[in-house]
């Protein structure tokens, strides 16, 4: 099966944690192009600027500084452009205010940041299945 280029945006300030997503990335052989914004204020300028191609899909971190997630959420979701964008939380906030929010603002899953990288890894493999049953 071909497998169809998906540009993905990950949002997130951690460089741990980028790393950790690259190499999860590379471990599950996702080969989407992966473009990375270390808060949301630069998130909205790649994509309002076009400095990046538009991402089907977008990995977002919510504790973050200059503007979070929930808050660059809302502003996406009310931009014709950015509004089918697909989004999947991945954070350390296991706050129910948290979760409210996202999912009322229409996000596909909410994964936490789990302590190994194992199970880390597991997680990005999870997403990757979510994704390919999308495409079909």
């Amino acid at each position: 099966m071909n497998q169809k280029i998906l540009n993905i945006l990950l949002v997130e300030d951690d460089e741990v944690d980028i790393m950790n997503v690259k190499r999860a990335f590379s471990k599950n052989n996702i080969t989407s192009p992966l473009f990375v914004a270390n808060n949301g204020v630069e998130a909205l300028e790649m994509l309002e600027k076009q400095i990046i191609p538009l991402p089907k899909i977008i990995i977002l971190d919510i504790n973050m500084p200059k503007m979070n997630g929930i808050e660059f959420l809302k502003i996406i979701r009310e931009d014709e452009t950015f509004k089918n964008i697909s989004v999947f939380v991945m954070t350390t906030s296991n706050e129910d205010s948290d979760k409210i929010n996202a999912y009322n603002l229409n996000v596909a899953g909410y994964i936490l940041k789990p302590l190994s990288f194992e199970k880390f890894l597991h997680s990005v493999g999870t997403l990757k299945n979510f994704w390919q049953l999308c495409e079909m």
